[in-house]
């Protein structure tokens, strides 16, 4: 056997996963920052897909900038705690404090589907809890992934987008 058998065998034993993030950012030049971080994500795997970028209201925190969103699809050979670790290295990198609940940031990046598989641990959640109730990560996702289906709610991404209420404004640049 060759060289390129066996790596080729290789391959196949460890599929890479498909991964779909949100990435948000309402400090500094927002769109530096997310792209910023798309590069950076670029060590965690193959980029397969991004978004537009979404200009969103803040949410909950509601006295702090607006946001700029996106989402990204990922194929990545790490598990999903190699992944969180990966995300918390790039956003400590990026200079990302958490001194407020939902405050400013200068980039957040949530996992927000991991193939089809369901985590719940005390430090990673999978799917991500609200993604179902936030227009800020349901628009850009459906942009990219619309029939992609949530594991748990058995509904596609465009489905969850078309039951949530009117509310928090989500503009595409």
């Amino acid at each position: 056997m060759n060289a390129g058998e066996m790596n080729a065998g290789d391959s196949a034993s460890t599929m890479p996963s498909l991964v779909y993030l949100s990435l948000g950012s309402n400090v500094g030049d927002r769109a530096t920052q997310l792209l910023s971080a798309l590069a950076r994500l670029e060590t965690t795997g193959r980029i397969v897909a991004v978004s537009s970028f979404y200009e969103t209201e803040p949410m909950e925190f509601t006295q702090q900038p607006w946001f700029l969103n996106c989402a990204v699809a990922l194929e990545t050979s790490q598990t999903p705690q190699q992944l969180m670790a990966s995300i918390l290295h790039i956003e400590q990198e990026m200079g990302r404090q958490r001194l407020q609940k939902k405050g400013p940031r200068t980039i957040d990046i949530d996992i927000l589907l991991f193939d089809n598989a369901v985590v719940n641990s005390s430090d990673l959640t999978i799917p991500h809890p609200a993604l179902h109730q936030r227009r800020f990560v349901l628009e850009p996702l459906a942009e990219i992934a619309p029939e992609v289906s949530h594991p748990a709610l058995k509904k596609t991404v465009r489905e969850l987008l078309g039951a949530l209420p009117e509310g928090q404004a989500v503009r595409k640049l």
